[in-house]
Parts: C-alpha cells; structure tokens; sequence
C-alpha cells in the first residue's frame, strides 16, 4: 500500500507501507519529521498530522483522548489527527497527509 506525505514545503513523498503498521511507523521509517514523543500512547501530540480532506471519511473516528491530545496540538484543524492512532489498511491505500509547520 501507499502513502502520501505532503513536507512543510510542499513537496510530496509517496511511500510504501505495511498494512497493519501505525502511520506512525511508515512515516518515521521514511524519515519523516514525526517524533511520537510517548511512543503511542495518547500522551502528547508529537506526531499530529493533517489528513487530506478527501481522506478523513475513510478513518474511524478519533476517540476522545486522541481528541483531547489534538486540542494540545499548534496548528490543529478539523481534519487533523494522531499518527500513532491510524492503524493502515488496505482500504486506506493512497492516504494523504500533511506534516504541519
């Protein structure tokens, strides 16, 4: 499967991914700047993306502590959300996210 990291400066990246990894993964495994401080465990915001708005219909809905986590998040918008809480799937093939600034 794929995935699309749009950088701070725009540029685009598309990377392979594993279905059943965390975004979180695929996109240190890439190097992208994500640092998920808490390793995962809803404990800051450290690997808040922006999903593109054509793809936030495709994810399960933020829970709320990943919701509480987001309000702590600079530059949050109403499609962003945690790297470490979407878990990829086949059906998330083409995902699309933004690394905010």
């Amino acid at each position: 499967m794929i995935v699309h990291f749009i950088a701070r400066d725009g540029s685009m990246r598309s990377v392979a991914a594993t279905p059943g990894d965390r975004l979180l993964d695929a996109a240190q495994a890439d190097g992208q700047p994500l640092e998920g401080t808490c390793e995962g465990q809803l404990a800051c915001a450290t690997c808040h993306v922006i999903v593109d708005a054509a793809d936030v219909a495709r994810l399960p809905p933020a829970s709320a502590d990943e919701e509480d986590m987001l309000d702590l998040a600079p530059g949050a918008t109403r499609t962003s959300r945690l790297a470490c809480q979407i878990r990829l799937t086949e059906a998330l093939d083409g995902l699309t996210v933004r690394i905010p600034g």
